[in-house]
């Protein structure tokens, strides 16, 4: 009695056991491929599925993600026989389970191998400087060829990106040398375009420099003139408003003496008298009226004034 008890909580176990084993809940972003005494049976994606006991089994858990590949660098040589490494990462998807299960053994390895063919297939066909240059080109060629290639095997390749490109030793030394001999050109460029610009800077601070001189030397002169022409100007006015008035003063005199009642001869010696001031011993020619021209008539005058002299 105590082992037929036995036999069927055993029983009673594995039928538990068995049930809850044959549910599957598929989570997301992943499908589950199932077999059934071993062929294909399905492929289930999210959510909860029954499977039949014993003859059922999963066969794979596919990542429906986008995943990313890292491979190690490939030696690959150019079409300059330069021996280059080149490293590559692959972005990738499985977009069929079934395929991707069945399509082949070992699909990591079969797309790293891929990849390292065709990269060396697209690099062959280019020299180092194409190759150090054209990783956009590199790129979309590897992914459309990786693809193509893949399609068969479920999965689909999204992006191929260059992550590092290694050129031999002696390539290397020669690149850092041109990159410090074109950073050293271009900082003497800037240099002397920074020089160019200051002497420009001067050149132009000279050049106003003189201009303002010049018109500082300018205005001075022309006030200089200015002064020198009205002083001039005022000099001849007093020189003749002086003259003007000793000729009204002489004429005024001639007038008195006229008034007076003096005669002819007295006339005239006051107009000798006053050519001789206006002359003022610094005149070389002194122009006589027309009446005076005669020495005869002269020497009249004079001896009729100094009689005049004498009776008075």
């Amino acid at each position: 009695m105590g082992a037929l008890v036995f036999l069927l909580f055993v029983f009673l176990f594995i039928a538990v056991w068995a049930f809850f084993s044959c549910i599957k809940i598929v989570p997301q972003a992943q499908a589950f491929v199932v077999e059934r005494l071993g062929a294909y049976q399905g492929t289930w994606s999210v959510g909860f599925h029954l499977k039949a006991p014993f003859i059922d089994r999963v066969a794979r858990r596919v990542n429906l993600k986008e995943q990313v590949a890292d491979f190690p660098p490939q030696p690959v040589i150019t079409k300059d026989n330069a021996s280059v490494r080149i490293d590559t990462v692959v972005f990738y998807q499985i977009t069929d389970p079934k395929l991707f299960t069945y399509g082949v053994e070992n699909p990591m390895m079969a797309i790293e191998n891929l990849t390292a063919t065709t990269l060396r297939n697209i690099i062959g066909d280019l020299e180092l400087d194409q190759t150090l240059t054209s990783r956009e080109i590199i790129n979309t060629k590897m992914r459309a060829a990786l693809d193509i290639a893949t399609d068969p095997w479920g999965i689909k390749v999204n992006r191929v990106e260059l992550k590092n490109i290694i050129p031999p030793a002696e390539i290397q030394n020669a690149m850092e040398k041109q990159m410090k001999a074109e950073r050293e050109r271009r900082e003497a460029v800037t240099r002397a375009e920074g020089e160019k610009k200051a002497r420009i800077l001067e050149a132009e601070g000279e050049k106003e420099s003189a201009i303002l001189r010049a018109e500082a030397e300018k205005q001075s002169a022309i006030l200089r003139a200015e002064a020198q022409k009205e002083r001039m100007i005022r000099e001849a006015e007093g020189e003749a408003e002086a003259i003007l008035k000793v000729q009204q003063a002489h004429a005024d005199g001639l007038r008195m003496l006229k008034d007076a009642g003096a005669d002819e001869a007295v006339l005239k010696l006051k107009s000798l008298e006053a050519f001789e001031k206006v002359a003022d011993g610094k005149a070389n020619t002194i122009l006589l009226p027309a009446e005076l021209s005669g020495i005869a008539s002269l020497g009249a005058a004079l001896k009729t004034v100094a009689d005049a002299k004498a009776e008075k």
